[in-house]
């Protein structure tokens, strides 16, 4: 008398298809998510500008001069970004701010009758490369 047991569970093929499925998903996925990091960075990198562009103003209002440095104004910028004030004076200023982790990504802006820093081109537009 032979019992016969019924086997359960997957074949290896099974699981070798469905470890390749995961494969593809996982490959047009990370791309994508790689995407949305570096919009977020530039994102973060051009709120910083904006934020600094206001601190700038009431700056100047208190002092009819603007801030050589983001700190003088009492501006935090968010965690990871740089940002360094090229020229600052009475006629304007101009900045530049980059994020370690959007490398190349570099976002300037100026206002006033101050030399324009690259890749910034309209003052009071804030422009990235």
């Amino acid at each position: 008398m032979a019992s016969h047991r019924a086997r359960t569970g997957f074949t290896l093929i099974e699981l070798l298809i469905v470890v390749v499925i995961i494969g593809i998903l996982a490959a047009i996925a990370i791309p994508k998510f790689q995407n949305t990091k570096a919009k977020a960075y530039a994102t973060s990198i051009k709120s910083d500008l904006k934020n600094l562009t206001s601190m700038q103003e009431t700056y100047f209002y208190y002092n009819e001069t603007y801030a050589s440095t983001p700190v003088a104004t009492g501006f935090e910028s968010s965690k990871g970004v740089a940002i360094t004030i090229a020229e600052a004076s009475g006629r304007g200023w101009s900045a530049t701010a980059t994020h370690p982790s959007s490398l190349p990504l570099t976002c300037s802006v100026y206002y006033g009758s101050v030399a324009p820093v690259s890749p910034a081109t309209q003052e009071g537009v804030i422009a990235c490369q």
